[in-house]
């Protein structure tokens, strides 16, 4: 008997989708204009002139190869070992200015690196594996938000930039031609001698190749053997009141002399400390003027995190694992952060702190009015659960104004990234075994979240993609969920719709995300594209991604998901099974103990 007698299938693509899918949205000249530099200026085995047409974005997607957009701007450029020949346009990116990722690694590209000035988004920056030439602009040290570098195997020349920006957790140079001594700021020393290697004249820590010693000092030339002609003869100068007058003068000048260079060689330093102070916190200063920057500065974030008039306030964190080392308000204020995302619930940032360690900072909204009481009693309930498959909270801090929740980081990204980002050529797809094991984690999340509490279920209450985050551990995927349990803070009925696509909040609702996320993982189709039209029509693999419609095997287990997704999806509440049901069937499924009637 075929599935579609029996069941059918609840999310396809509506008419009035395709239909506006043909309307060509708002898309940037300038930056088709920038990207059209490279289509027409480098030579490659990929036929980017018949792929680069028409406008490089359609709201949030992209037909160009390696690009991906976001709000109609390019935000990734990725044109990964596709033999790219030539140099690059100068100053070609300078108008792409949302651009966040950049990736021509495994090329043959030459002449100098671009250059990124004012690309203030950019985190990732992949030039590696090419054979690019000259020295490392001096500009790439002031990209605020750069997390990423990867210089390696190329011709670079020159020396290595006083990087300082602790954001920078990964950063490579090795096998180039760059010499001189690896600079000694906090964030270089951090590293380790591979970043480096392969630079014959490069020298310092972290290499084991020490700096050579200063030269000395050139000896005196001896004098002539030849005759020197007789000396002219000057009357002595006219003494002045300032010069000495006996016959220490010489050796009292040759004595200033000395105490003025040495004092002049200590001042450099110094005032080259005092420079780089200035220049960081005129940068700070600026970065807090521009509202459209997600850098976030340490004034204002002091500004906002915690307010100055608040009577309530007491700077204190509090923390629920005892063992786990502790920080106050104070080191959390001074911490390099920047914006990860704005949701419904409030705005996230990443804060490293000066202990080296990082966490996540979720400032809430929209519940100016909750009482520390109410507000502490759901943190301490939220703060004590502990499974492998729930983003742990560390801490949480309440004032009148302002509600701040800490979590644990999770550096790898979300599901949603991992599903839709950077499709098409050189993207690793996500093979059928890691989406099964992600669903399970998911679903074994969710069902510990509604059983953990005998008196009363904990509502994820804001299940989607973007909330699963995906830790990679032995070459496994590891989904730990977040953001769940802020039903009971939010001020009102009408803020709650705005959660869960707008189903009424219950476990039930919940069980329903699970279904939406399922055939997300399953069609690799934004969740966005879903409509909820029941159409009767034939169940066909074609609906299955095509990322993973290649694999030999795992059909049967693709097609026991999809019913289950369907059950979840029901549009009666009391038809989609509980979450402890769910569980064990997936279970049964990974293990291939159950039949499809």
């Amino acid at each position: 008997m075929k599935l579609s007698q029996k069941f059918a299938l609840l999310f396809t693509i509506s008419l009035s989708q395709l239909v506006s899918s043909t309307h060509i949205a708002e898309y940037y000249g300038s930056e088709r204009d920038a990207l059209l530099q490279i289509r027409d200026t480098l030579n490659s085995t990929s036929d980017l002139h018949s792929n680069w047409t028409g406008p490089p974005c359609t709201d949030n997607r992209s037909r160009w190869r390696g690009i991906v957009c976001l709000n109609g701007h390019v935000v990734h450029l990725v044109l990964e070992g596709i033999h790219l020949t030539g140099t690059l346009p100068p100053a070609f990116l300078q108008n792409i200015t949302f651009l966040s990722k950049l990736s021509l690694r495994n090329n043959l590209i030459s002449g100098p690196l671009p250059s990124l000035t004012n690309l203030t988004s950019l985190r990732s920056v992949f030039l590696s594996q090419n054979q690019f030439s000259g020295p490392i602009p001096s500009d790439y040290i002031y990209l605020p938000r750069l997390q990423k570098l990867k210089l390696q195997e190329n011709s670079l020349e020159g020396r290595v930039p006083p990087f300082y920006e602790f954001i920078l957790t990964d950063f490579n140079v090795s096998y180039n031609h760059l010499g001189g001594q690896v600079p000694d700021t906090q964030v270089l020393q951090s590293f380790s001698k591979s970043s480096f290697d392969h630079n014959e004249d490069l020298c310092g820590s972290p290499l084991d190749t020490p700096c050579p010693a200063p030269a000395p000092a050139p000896a005196p030339v001896p004098a002539s053997p030849l005759p020197s002609p007789a000396p002219i003869v000057h009357p002595p100068p006219a003494p002045s009141p300032l010069s000495p007058s006996n016959g220490k003068s010489n050796k009292n000048l040759e004595a200033w002399s000395i105490a003025l260079i040495a004092a002049g060689a200590a001042l450099i330093p110094f005032m080259f400390i005092l420079f780089s102070c200035y220049y960081k916190r005129e940068r700070l200063k600026e970065a807090a003027k521009n509202d459209n920057s997600r850098e976030v500065s340490v004034e204002k974030r002091a500004d906002s995190f915690v307010s100055g008039g608040d009577p309530e306030r007491t700077i204190e964190l509090e923390f629920f694992d005892k063992d786990r080392p502790s920080f106050d308000m104070d080191e959390l204020l001074r911490a390099a952060a920047e914006v990860l995302g704005k949701g419904k619930l409030g705005t996230m940032y990443k804060a490293a702190l000066e202990s080296g360690s990082v966490v996540v900072v979720k400032r809430l909204k929209e519940m100016s009015n909750l009482s520390k009481k109410d507000f502490a009693q759901q943190m301490q309930l939220l703060g004590k659960m502990r499974h492998e498959n729930l983003v742990e909270i560390i801490s949480f801090y309440h004032s009148k104004d302002e509600k701040l929740v800490i979590y644990e980081y999770i550096p790898q990204g979300n599901l949603f990234e991992l599903l839709h980002e950077n499709r098409g050529a050189g993207r690793v797809p996500l093979n059928w075994k890691a989406r099964l094991s992600i669903i399970k984690d998911i679903a074994k999340g969710l069902n510990f979240l509604h059983q953990s509490l005998p008196s009363h279920r904990v509502l994820h209450a804001n299940l989607k993609s973007s909330n699963v985050l995906i830790r990679h551990s032995n070459g496994n995927h590891i989904a730990k969920l977040t953001d769940f349990g802020f039903l009971p803070l939010l001020p009102s009925r009408k803020s709650c719709e705005k959660l869960a696509i707008g189903k009424r909040l219950s476990d039930k609702a919940d069980v329903y995300c699970f279904g939406i996320i399922i055939l997300e993982v399953l069609t690799g189709r934004d969740p966005s594209g879903f409509s909820e039209t029941v159409v009767n029509n034939d169940w066909s693999t074609d609906i299955l991604d095509v990322e993973i419609l290649a694999t030999s095997e795992g059909h049967d287990e693709m097609l026991k998901l999809t019913q289950m997704a369907l059950e979840c999806t029901d549009l009666t509440p009391e038809m989609r099974p509980k979450m402890s049901e769910v569980v064990r069937r997936i279970q049964e499924i990974e293990s291939g103990n159950i039949e499809i009637n």
